[in-house]
């Protein structure tokens, strides 16, 4: 990747960056990494030449609120084209007001969208436990905002995950969820992939340069 990388214009190189902004469910929690939907859609991106590079600036135990205080940082040094905005699990399970994470949520989009990159807004629900009114509340908030700031939505990050899919805690997809997890939000994305290889000429160049596919770079 560091090869690829010196071959090329620091804002074209840029240019190409898929920011996944997430928690633990897109940072691989209780999993290799090389096992996580995020390292696996990198392998995807790269098995297509798509040319785009996976930067994952998921943490562990993330909530909106500290996903809206860090975000300007990350546009600012990695200037992605896409970012994959998949937040609120925390807040919910932590039963935080739902206009609250709606408004965070929006602040982090629009921060997005102003640094001129393409959002995809990745879903999350919550178990029924939580009740219906809350958890449908909840569920209502990623639609609205997908239609105020008019971006991209994926539902429900984890669609379609079988409940014998995930780790003791009843939470966390297990390794064998990951591919199934990729191949929704890569089914999201092509949309945005598409609009941004109109605008962005593809560094064939550089992808020749790498031997095997790289991984995301993990930023913490």
């Amino acid at each position: 990747m560091l090869v690829a990388a010196l071959l090329l214009p620091h804002s074209t190189y840029a240019a190409k960056n898929i920011l996944v902004f997430g928690d633990s469910l897109s940072a691989g929690y209780g999993i290799a990494i090389e096992k996580s939907w995020a390292y696996l859609l990198q392998q995807e991106l790269t098995r297509t030449q798509s040319g785009f590079s996976i930067v994952n600036a998921s943490i562990s135990g993330e909530t909106t609120v500290g996903g809206r205080q860090r975000i300007a940082k990350v546009l600012k040094l990695h200037r992605p084209a896409v970012v994959i905005v998949a937040l609120g699990a925390n807040d919910g399970l932590r039963g935080y007001k739902p206009a609250d994470i709606e408004a965070n949520l929006g602040a982090i989009i629009t921060q997005a969208q102003r640094a001129g990159a393409s959002v995809l807004l990745a879903g999350m629900e919550l178990p029924p436990n939580y009740g219906s009114s809350y958890t449908g509340k909840f569920r209502d908030l990623y639609r609205r905002l997908a239609e105020k700031h008019r971006v991209k939505l994926l539902p429900f990050l984890l669609e379609d995950v079988a409940a014998d899919q995930f780790q003791p805690d009843n939470l966390h997809p297990v390794a064998g969820a990951q591919a199934h997890i990729m191949r929704t939000v890569m089914q999201a994305l092509k949309p945005l992939l598409n609009k941004e290889q109109i605008s962005v000429a593809r560094p064939r160049s550089a992808l020749r340069t790498l031997s095997r596919p790289s991984p995301p770079r993990q930023v913490f």
